[in-house]
């Protein structure tokens, strides 16, 4: 197994990328993208790495291109189709691929919009099949997830404890879009703050060891706005949602879905087409799997399948 660094170009942007590659000498290997969520590590995460490996213990190069706004925790869906497409045109300048469409895969954030891919002009006739892990199909639900822990299972009302992380990424990109709150700039960059911190540490963003950071940063705060912070990072000793969470959750999709509309990737899944699979854990507690439920259901004219972990 070979890996290896490699420049791609993003429209005109240089941007490194990570070559995982079988050992043998080959000019006809099949290929995968493989586009990293919004993580500190980026294309350097664990799970990420293990992922690529396996694929290439299994005769596939694989190309992870960086994203560094994603790194930054910037939700910027629209950098999905340039990072793939800069991709793809280095593996076909390669010489290391066979002549044939290429596959994408996407993980949490990242998998909609890759599996959204398929629909773009620029792209249709690149990927042949398109593989998302725990990715959101609904911007409210999502959002709701995140600050309550309240889903849809089967028809029924189910709780999960969420990962706070979640949270204080939108409120880091959104909370200053919510009328009412254009001035809680302190309290977006003291939660993204919070949520590089949980990044680059590693643990689970609900560990004790976070409950100092959160008091340190909260001393940051305006007082009068120390309360809204305390509702996204109340401690790892809170075990229930304050009231006011469902509402913030709502107010908070309304504002993303009016800065960003591409965020809600629903309207662009119904056109894809072609084969796609998408997984999800029944205990993922950043984005429950009844996103990719909904994401099976809003591939109208795809051929999904689900599976449920």
């Amino acid at each position: 197994m070979i890996e290896e660094e490699v420049t791609v170009d993003r429209d005109g942007t240089a941007v490194r990328a990570t070559l995982v590659r079988p050992s043998i000498t080959a000019s006809d290997l099949p290929a995968w993208v493989v586009m990293h969520g919004i993580t500190r590590p980026g294309r350097s995460h664990t799970q990420l790495v293990r992922f690529t490996r396996a694929l290439a213990r299994a005769g596939i190069a694989a190309i992870v291109p960086d994203v560094p706004e994603w790194r930054d925790l910037q939700l910027r869906p629209d950098l999905s189709v340039p990072s793939i497409a800069a991709s793809v045109r280095w593996l076909r300048d390669s010489e290391l691929i066979r002549d044939e469409p290429v596959g994408v895969v996407g993980f949490s954030f990242g998998a909609p919009h890759a599996v959204g891919a398929r629909a773009s002009p620029r792209l249709r006739d690149e990927i042949g099949a398109a593989c998302g892990f725990g990715g959101y199909c609904s911007l409210r639900h999502t959002f709701r997830f995140m600050m309550t822990g309240r889903y849809n299972a089967a028809g029924e009302e189910a709780y999960l404890k969420p990962d706070p992380y979640g949270r204080w990424i939108v409120a880091a990109n959104y909370l200053t879009a919510v009328p009412g709150y254009e001035d809680a700039t302190d309290v977006a960059e003291a939660l993204r703050t919070l949520a590089c911190q949980a990044g680059d540490i590693g643990a689970a963003s609900w560990h004790a060891l976070y409950d100092p950071i959160i008091h340190d940063l909260r001393d940051t705060i305006a007082m009068e706005r120390r309360g809204l912070f305390d509702v996204f990072a109340p401690g790892s000793k809170a075990h229930a949602p304050r009231p006011e969470a469902f509402r913030i959750g709502e107010q908070l999709e309304e504002a993303a879905r009016l800065t960003d509309p591409t965020l809600d990737p629903s309207s662009v899944l119904g056109a894809v087409r072609g084969t796609v699979h998408l997984l999800h854990g029944r205990v993922d507690h950043l984005i429950p799997y009844s996103e990719s439920q909904r994401m099976a259901k809003a591939l109208r004219v795809a051929s999904p399948r689900l599976t449920i972990t």
